[in-house]
């Protein structure tokens, strides 16, 4: 499958008044046509900052971009103007904010927010882009849609203005949709509703998704291929049914240990221990160090290189290497009771 994005050798840091906030830390990864890509890892670990970079949407100061290449439909757009990357956002490249209620404008109709991006990259006029608006509400699941069109954001519930948020992403058909965190603040309901939704518009439109979460849960169900991200760095990435069944890393033990499992009755919920690393001043060898119970000197020095375990898979842990000692992953760890849909 042809590749739609490439991001090589990423970094980006931002510049505080105590020192540099080193975000993200050469990253690379890809995303290939129509298929779901999920990024996780815990608050701070990058992964907005990762998704806002796609866009060229990082304040930039403090943010700085320090290196590493933003490969998209074969150009690199870190070399892009201001100016034509505002041909690309909303048309090409389009992103689902994690809060509506503070990404939508309070002082615009829905209508007029969605008809923005119709009248500014596809020179609809102003009819033919209140028509589309109402087409893209009823084609997103909001009832009465002609009346919806003309109300405001805080008249929306909270699935409303989500679901809103998505027909003005998805408005001018981009090959890339960027969801941070789109089911953070809803009810379990209305986020199968969401991702139903969004699924649903993949199969119709091709879309591209890059989904931005923490809930493995929501990743299970919803993407093909996993990208886990800690401290800044990528440390695993793999099919869905890789990272679930198989998994390499401590960190990704971690994350899924901390799943609630349906035949875990009267179990408590595994944590890890510990707290992110401080990316002001980041450990020099792997970024889990701290919180690894398997950690080894090596892990504090050095960086592991990336340990190809098939062709989808790739994993940096120093548990990888011949010379290190066999580690099994925990019980905990052992997916059990979590539907998995790759």
């Amino acid at each position: 499958m042809k590749k739609l994005l490439e991001v090589k050798d990423l970094s980006i840091s931002f510049d505080t008044y105590g020192a540099e906030v080193q975000a993200v830390r050469n990253i690379s990864f890809h995303l290939d046509e129509k298929e779901t890509l999920a990024i996780v890892g815990e608050s701070g670990s990058g992964k907005s900052v990762t998704a806002q970079s796609l866009m060229r949407l990082v304040p930039m100061p403090p943010g700085k971009f320090v290196g590493g290449s933003i490969i998209f439909d074969g150009e690199d757009i870190t070399q892009k103007s201001e100016k034509q990357m505002e041909s690309i956002r909303g048309k090409d490249i389009s992103m689902i904010f994690q809060d509506p209620m503070t990404s939508l404008n309070p002082t615009m109709t829905v209508g007029k927010q969605i008809a923005e991006g119709l009248i500014k990259h596809q020179n609809l006029s102003k009819k033919a882009a209140h028509d589309r608006g109402v087409e893209l509400l009823k084609l997103v699941g909001i009832p009465n849609p002609e009346a919806r069109i003309k109300q405001y954001p805080h008249q929306y519930s909270g699935g409303m203005r989500q679901r809103a948020m998505i027909a003005i992403a998805l408005a001018c058909n981009p090959k890339i949709l960027i969801a941070d965190e789109p089911t953070t603040a809803l009810d379990v309901t209305i986020q199968a509703q969401i991702l139903d939704l969004m699924r649903e518009l993949q199969d119709k439109t091709g879309t591209a998704i890059i989904l931005i979460t923490h809930d493995l849960g929501v990743v299970a169900n919803a993407a093909s291929r996993v990208a886990v991200m800690y401290g800044g760095k990528i440390v695993e990435t793999g099919t869905v049914d890789e990272i679930f069944y198989n998994p390499k890393h401590p960190y990704t033990w971690g994350l899924l240990g901390s799943m609630p499992k349906l035949d875990a009755e009267g179990e408590e919920l595994q944590a890890i221990p510990g707290s992110p690393p401080d990316l002001a001043d980041p450990p020099k060898g792997c970024p889990f160090v701290t919180r690894c119970p398997y950690a080894m000197k090596v892990c504090e020095q050095h960086m592991p290189d990336y340990k190809e375990l098939s062709s989808t898979q790739k994993t940096a842990c120093w548990l990888l290497d011949e010379r290190a000692p066999d580690v099994e992953p925990p019980e905990s760890a052992i997916v059990g009771g979590t539907e998995v849909h790759g």
